[in-house]
């Protein structure tokens, strides 16, 4: 059975709406004082602008090295989905967690807020750290004042478990992710001079379709791994708005894209390709008729992939703590990239729940999956005592 305190925590954090547009401050008060009802050390990482905040406690020593349990506490929207029940409210059902975040991933953080008491009770000789982020959702931002500030404060952690949900599956590698925004203005007027004028949705959907090859070619000839469900990198369009009516030439158009590469793969230079097309190939054609026409790009979300040595001490460790001997890679992107990219620090990923519940209406964790979790954060008490 799940510890009281787990399932207490878990219908404490689903009660907070930390959909990422929102501040998560409630939630960080929340924790802050049952820290400080424990006596438990912890540093808030404050977002003033947002208004949000990070929050990384430690128990055990903090002058050497340990294990650092790292979770987000936003959440994705819940508009326009069809729940049965309150998302907000934890719901229990035939051995379910029901909840928005009950799955991505409040119920790693319950977890591991359920089983403080049981790692002050223990007499640690290596810390546990306990990191809680922000806006992991919209482009992993919380995360990075978080990770500068552990760098400045001279944290030092053998290891970090990042607990997304994979099915308490030890993950060694997921795949980096540019997102881009791309702004395209042109020369409007009436259609009936659509030869003097430049289109800015035509242009935009020439750029789209040089994403749309691109995601061809990679998917036909590109670098290919087979842990991955989805084995190469690829490139996506998202959105293509422009234009008001069928009679007028359109002026502006924005089109949001992406590229996911493999961890091995120059994601810069995909991108680049894109963005050189279109200065090199587009834009003076444009200028030609209208000086003041052209193509902005702007980078809107850039998370770093994660690619762990299958036998680096971080992932048997974790393998034994989940006890199994298998390892997997994860096409979505995490926070882990960046503990190893910016901290320096050896990263896995592993936590309950399958992602396929993540971001659905009545998203879930089962059961049975925070009492694996359970268990895996106890062997880490146990290594770091």
């Amino acid at each position: 059975m799940a510890a009281d305190l787990t399932l207490e925590w878990l219908a404490r954090l689903i009660g907070f709406d930390t959909t990422s547009r929102n501040s998560n401050l409630s939630l960080v008060a929340a924790v802050e004082d049952f820290f400080r009802a424990r006596s438990v050390a912890f540093e808030r990482v404050d977002d003033v602008a947002q208004g949000k905040a990070a929050l990384i406690a430690t128990i055990g020593p903090r002058e050497v090295p340990g294990i650092v349990l790292s979770g987000h506490t936003d959440v994705v929207p819940v508009d326009g989905q069809d729940w049965t029940s309150d998302p907000f409210t934890l719901a229990a059902r035939d051995g379910r967690l029901y909840g928005r975040g009950a799955c991505d991933m409040k119920g790693f953080l319950a977890v591991c807020l359920g089983l403080v008491p049981e790692m002050q009770a223990r007499t640690l000789k290596k810390p546990i750290h306990l990191a809680l982020s922000y806006d992991e959702e919209v482009g992993c931002l919380g995360v990075r004042p978080m990770l500068a500030h552990m760098v400045a404060r001279g944290y030092r952690p053998e290891g970090c478990i990042v607990g997304e949900p994979t099915s308490m599956q030890v993950v060694v590698g997921h795949k980096a992710k540019r997102s881009l925004r791309t702004r395209v203005t042109g020369r409007g007027g009436h259609s009936s001079r659509a030869p003097e004028l430049v289109n800015a949705v035509e242009v935009a959907a020439l750029i789209a379709a040089r994403v749309t090859a691109l995601g061809a070619r990679l998917l036909r000839e590109g670098r290919r791994d087979a842990l991955y469900d989805i084995p190469t990198s690829t490139a996506h369009v998202g959105t293509l708005h422009g234009g008001t009516a069928l009679n007028i030439v359109p002026d502006h158009a924005v089109m949001d894209w992406e590229v996911r590469a493999l961890p091995e793969e120059d994601i810069d230079a995909l991108v680049a390709e894109i963005i050189d097309h279109a200065r090199t190939e587009l834009e003076p054609a444009m200028k030609e008729r209208a000086p003041e026409a052209g193509i902005e790009f702007h980078i809107t979300g850039a998370i770093p992939g994660l690619s762990a040595d299958p036998s680096a001490p971080i992932v048997t460790l974790a393998k034994r703590w989940a006890g199994r001997n298998d390892h997997a890679k994860v096409a979505y992107g995490t926070e882990a990239g960046l503990f190893v990219e910016m901290g320096a620090i050896p990263t896995v990923v592993c936590g309950p729940g399958s992602i396929a519940q993540a971001h659905q209406p009545d998203e879930y964790v089962d059961l049975t999956q925070i009492e694996a979790c359970e268990a895996f954060v106890r062997k880490i008490i146990d290594y770091c005592g």
